[in-house]
């Protein structure tokens, strides 16, 4: 696959690569790795990182200035991004050609040529095996800046390696980045860097976990609640996992109140939650997903969902 997706990016002048909404490090990590990658190997070609901005991702990369005009003609690689509603851009399809770069599960099969690996650890591994592949092909090499990104994406995906996600490859990959040249010790702080206010909101959240007798639980950050923590719904992105260290908890779905949505973090030790995040605009890992509703009378149906998975995963162990 790796092979012909090097073929495929040869034969086009310009590129845009696209990621997901709400980017994360290993979505930013990904698609910036990729950028500049290809830039460093085809000067000659246009590569562009495009979407949104996210700030507080600033520390890792920028987005570029895409007008619609350039799709014309265009390959469009999309990276990290399991389902076509979490694209982040209006005019993707407007490219001659769609490549899927992903690690989540395939539930949404868009695009004209896909490499989907869900035993990988993130799709910034995946780069690096794609950049692994031109070294032996093309004799592509990789820019220190490259390392960098892809290095940040595959350690916050694997929560620092702890994750089950993370394998014999992952850490080979790892391994051989951090030879690169930049600093580790701040992309780490930058990274997780966690403020007062943050570690606040995270002793409210936990205040408020009600187990029922399924292991399950739900905890709701309305818009009030952020603003009296001085926070915003970007802030809230590490409060999720560190639900999964109580003891009891099975499943659990964090909801982050928007201006027009309501957006919900779905993470489990046991029962797939992924195919139920995708019955609400949403998808994602079995373990741990994202999905996002319209009222509180949708989370509420959300919530009795997942509480149903929880009952039917304890049930069938006995």
């Amino acid at each position: 696959m790796e092979q012909t997706i090097i073929e495929t990016i040869e034969r086009y002048d310009r590129i845009i690569i696209h990621r997901h909404v709400r980017p994360d490090p290993d979505a930013y990590g990904s698609q910036v790795g990729l950028k500049t990658l290809l830039r460093a190997n085809y000067p000659e070609k246009e590569v562009y990182a495009a979407g949104e901005h996210e700030e507080r991702l600033s520390f890792l990369a920028t987005q570029d200035d895409v007008s619609e005009q350039m799709y014309e003609g265009a390959l469009i690689i999309i990276t990290d991004t399991g389902n076509t509603e979490r694209i982040d851009s209006a005019y993707y399809e407007k490219g001659a050609y769609v490549i899927k770069i992903d690690h989540h599960p395939n539930n949404d099969p868009y695009g004209d040529l896909r490499w989907v690996d869900t035993t990988s650890s993130s799709t910034s591994e995946l780069i690096y095996r794609l950049f692994k592949k031109g070294e032996q092909l093309r004799n592509w090499t990789l820019p220190h800046e490259a390392a960098r990104l892809l290095y940040a994406g595959i350690v916050a995906d694997t929560g620092r390696f702890l994750y089950p996600s993370t394998t014999n490859a992952t850490m080979r990959a790892a391994g051989e980045l951090i030879t690169y040249d930049f600093d580790r010790t701040a992309l780490y702080d930058a990274l997780y860097e966690v403020d007062e206010a943050v570690l606040r909101l995270q002793g409210y959240v936990y205040q408020q976990v009600k187990l029922d007798e399924y292991g399950s639980t739900s905890i709701r950050l309305t818009k009030e609640v952020l603003a009296d923590h001085g926070l915003v719904a970007e802030d809230t992105g590490s409060l999720v996992s560190s639900l999964g260290q109580m003891k009891g908890i099975t499943a659990w779905v964090l909801f982050v109140e928007e201006d027009d949505i309501i957006r919900a973090r779905l993470r489990s030790k046991g029962p797939a939650i992924n195919e139920l995040a995708s019955r609400y605009n949403g998808g994602g890992h079995p373990l741990a997903s994202g999905a996002s509703v319209t009222s509180w009378e949708e989370a509420d149906e959300l919530v009795a969902n997942l509480r149903a998975l929880c009952r039917t995963y304890n049930e069938m162990k006995g």
